[in-house]
């Protein structure tokens, strides 16, 4: 799937994905994807706020408890981080929210490449986006990317390299989703865990292949 050639839209909601070059790792251990996920609470922010190497030095700087009291670029819906390859529902706050966030979280590979003594690009190409265009396309789409990593049958030490926002859809109080879009629409929080639990299901074979189609690229 190409790059986007439209500008994205305030307040519409965007599936991101990428994954690592020639299919490989961006998540080496449990330090890396734990970097990774304090860039993406750090840099969604319409303010600079320099680099992470830099404010590892001040005082009392915990995950979220800076950027909770800031404005935001973007809005995280759910998402999903495999070892070499990343899922996220976006909803963009403001022009150009989405292309600048994603622009600071490209840091990453400068970050990566230094530690891992590498060299070249991490991922594969700009990131890919596709418009979450129907309200039923964004209750798949969120019991898909929640559940990603069951796709991919991660287990053993490679489950150590995954981060989900599944167990905030299932009532865990840490995260940073905003999950009302589609809880609302459920009674109940099981009532949501069994729809997507039996979409994740349908997706897999291919019983909705119209939503299968857009999904499975990666």
């Amino acid at each position: 799937m190409g790059n986007r050639k439209d500008p994205f839209i305030n307040e519409e909601y965007y599936h991101i994905y990428n994954r690592g070059v020639e299919k490989r790792n961006i998540f080496i251990d449990t330090f890396d994807i734990e970097r990774f996920v304090q860039s993406i609470l750090l840099f969604n922010s319409p303010d600079p706020i320099g680099s992470i190497y830099e404010m590892s030095f001040e005082q009392n700087n915990k995950l979220g408890g800076r950027t909770a009291k800031l404005d935001k670029l973007v809005e995280f819906v759910a998402y999903c981080l495999n070892p070499n390859h990343y899922h996220f529902i976006l909803r963009q706050l403001r022009d150009g929210g989405i292309s600048e966030f994603m622009k600071r979280l490209g840091g990453y590979t400068w970050y990566f490449n230094n530690r891992h003594k590498r060299v070249g690009p991490l991922f594969q190409g700009r990131f890919k986006s596709v418009h979450v265009d129907s309200n039923d396309y964004l209750l798949y789409l969120s019991a898909y990317v929640n559940l990603n990593y069951h796709a991919h049958q991660l287990g053993g030490a490679t489950a150590k390299l995954v981060r989900s926002s599944w167990m905030e859809y299932l009532g865990e109080k840490s995260g940073f989703c905003k999950k009302d879009i589609v809880l609302g629409q459920f009674n109940t929080t099981m009532e949501y865990k069994n729809f997507a639990e039996e979409s994740f299901e349908s997706i897999l074979e291919k019983k909705n292949e119209d939503i299968r189609d857009l999904l499975l690229d990666l």
